[in-house]
């Protein structure tokens, strides 16, 4: 039996009354937020301007990395410290430019770069040649995982967000392309169904190619074969669990599995039986490894903050790097005898390490100094879970005013992130608190099922116990979530509305029976369930947030945000929920942004929407006069 949607109109991005709706809701919200917003622009400007590293790359060359500047994104090509230059910059793509990732070969000499408008995923993959700037190729799409076979060809993965693959399975699905002369060739993926996933990367010997076909979040299959024939690439490892390739060495394919009991992760090399080199950890879960020079380099998750440790090939502990404070290794790289990453903390925007010879060297840094504390607890949830929480101050003001952020799902671990438009909210006295709640892989793979489908609740229910643990303890507390978070936070806000004071949701899914009719939301299934199954949509209905918004009640303030360039997450999530809550004279807000999308703005539309976020935090708190 269907269900009415009295606001399904709200998914025509394209009508003028849409638009005209929007208008009036950005206009409601500018007449509450009056210039609190423009005095904390500069609070989050000053932050937010400083230099943020978004991914590395690692050639014969040097360094690369793509950056996060004050009104830009760069590509930059770091020699040493005191060398750097700038390759691109995205204010010379146009204006609203996003730089999203970046490819390179060994040598450094080709650098391919996919942008986008406004944060939309779907943009363009440019190649130029890095020594004269000339552009080689161009291509459009939504285009990941440049491989170089040599300067004139290279493979790519392709995701259809409509439409049909070229061997004619529904979108969204990804296929592998070779790109020779301007022409491409579908070489890997035929046959392989709607929603699953292709990654695709190579071994450091340049020898293999190494592929992992992923059902959603929910398992994958590791496949390998030599790099210049596709012809030859087979199943190698194919299990229902996730597992990902890390490379090969020596006559063996390495794997990071998650079949054992707990699903926290183990090393497996493969020729023609399987071996295994290190076990699954008895308590914190693997994230990553890289093989060089002869040695495995392996981050594990220790209370959701980085570690890693150096073994040889064979398995044997050499060297444990505990680097402080708290915080998050990613980008590990290796090119087989060097590896690097970056590091990045609550009050660090980054540091990038070289490891040679167990060694860790400093290479470059962007650190804050400020009376600033990262404490962490455990709270029980309502099965008497644990859920570890960090709890970041300043260390001169108590607990007073708690913003509670969270997200839930997707095996999607909350480390220590820096994050530039909280930094004000702490300078002035809050709390903000991350909580590591089941549906992440904070604490393995099982962690994540434990959040997942049936078990969804479990992750509303381990985040009410935060916010409950704050509350007795006299906090106010906003609680905020983006994306997938958002979604959390709206079945908080439906389930237990008595308990907020407030409420944030950015980018939100929210409508849970038609998630998967819009955008690429069938992607989703395997994590959500799938609305159109009777015993899925069971589950689905009962937590819901816009089909849970109820008569009656009384809701704390909310404030929902998104952008009309958002084309991962349909904007009418946000717009139905809002407008649903809005009948009911329910004190809810919306600030919809023209000149954004899921992957982001520009850092100018960045500042104003997180100083509009902020003032309305600032308001539910009382902090308006604060002007330290």
């Amino acid at each position: 039996m269907g269900i009415s949607d009295e606001y399904i109109w709200l998914e025509n991005l394209s009508s003028s009354k849409v638009l005209k709706w929007i208008d009036a809701e950005n206009k409601y919200l500018r007449e509450l937020l009056n210039d609190l917003s423009n005095v904390l622009k500069d609070k989050i400007a000053k932050y937010f301007y400083l230099p943020y590293i978004i991914q590395l790359g690692l050639t014969k060359k040097g360094i690369y990395v793509l950056v996060r500047e004050k009104d830009s994104y760069s590509i930059k090509l770091i020699l040493d410290k005191n060398h750097i230059s700038e390759i691109i910059n995205s204010k010379n793509l146009g204006n609203n430019i996003i730089i999203q990732r970046i490819y390179t070969d060994d040598h450094g000499d080709l650098l391919a770069y996919s942008y986008s408008y406004a944060g939309s995923d779907e943009g363009i993959l440019r190649v130029i040649d890095v020594d004269t700037g000339e552009v080689i190729d161009e291509l459009s799409g939504v285009l990941s995982d440049v491989i170089w076979l040599d300067e004139t060809k290279y493979y790519y993965v392709r995701f259809y967000r409509t439409g049909k693959t070229p061997d004619g399975v529904e979108a969204p699905s990804e296929r592998v392309f070779l790109r020779e002369s301007g022409k491409d060739e579908m070489v890997f993926g035929e046959g392989i169904d709607t929603s699953y996933l292709i990654s695709l990367s190579k071994s450091t010997d340049n020898r293999k190619a190494l592929i992992t076909v992923s059902y959603g979040w929910s398992f994958s299959t590791v496949y390998a074969g030599d790099l210049s024939n596709p012809h030859s690439w087979r199943p190698i490892f194919n299990k229902k669990v996730i597992s990902k390739p890390i490379d090969y060495d020596d006559g063996h394919y390495f794997i990071l599995t998650y079949d054992d009991e707990n699903g926290l992760g183990r090393i497996i090399k493969i020729d023609k039986n399987k071996y295994e080199v290190i076990i699954e950890p008895t308590k914190y879960p693997i994230q990553q490894a890289v093989i060089a020079d002869k040695r495995l380099i392996v981050n594990y998750l220790i209370n959701a903050s980085s570690k890693l440790v150096i073994y040889d090939i064979k398995g044997k502990a050499l060297k444990e790097l505990d680097i402080k404070p708290q915080g998050t290794i990613s980008n590990l790289i290796s090119n087989g005898k060097e590896v690097v990453f970056k590091y990045e903390s609550f009050f660090i925007p980054y540091r990038i390490y070289k490891l040679s010879n167990n060694d860790l060297e400093l290479v470059d840094s962007v650190e804050i100094s400020n009376d600033f504390v990262i404490d962490e607890e455990w709270i029980k949830s309502l099965d008497n879970t644990s859920i570890h929480v960090f709890i970041v101050r300043k260390r001169k003001y108590g607990i007073k005013h708690v913003l509670a952020y969270g997200y839930g799902g997707f095996g999607i671990s909350l480390t220590p992130r820096f994050y530039p438009y909280i930094m004000p909210f702490i300078e002035d006295g809050g709390t903000f608190v991350v909580a590591n709640i089941r549906g992440g892989c904070e604490f393995g793979e099982k962690w994540h099922r434990d959040g997942m489908r049936e078990k969804k609740q479990n992750v509303f229910n381990d985040f009410i116990s935060v916010i409950e643990y704050f509350k007795k303890r006299g906090s106010k507390v906003i609680a905020m979530g983006i994306s997938n978070g958002g979604l959390l936070v709206g079945a908080v806000i439906t389930q237990k509305p008595e308990l907020l004071d407030g409420a944030i949701i950015g980018y939100p899914v929210l409508d849970m029976l038609r998630f998967h009719k819009l955008y690429i939301g069938k992607t989703w299934v395997p994590e959500y369930g799938n609305p159109d199954d009777p015993k899925d949509r069971e589950f689905l209905i009962k937590y819901s947030p816009y089909h849970n918004i109820k008569r009656d009640t009384k809701y704390p303030p909310i404030l929902v945000f998104t952008g009309l360039h958002d084309d991962r997450v349909h904007p009418s999530h946000a717009f139905k929920f809002v407008a649903k809550l809005r009948d009911l004279k329910a004190p809810i807000y919306l600030r919809t942004e023209r000149s954004s999308g899921h992957s982001g703005a520009v850092p100018e539309v960045r500042i104003n929407e997180y100083a509009d976020i902020l003032a309305f935090i600032y308001k539910i708190f009382g902090m308006e006069n604060i002007n330290e």
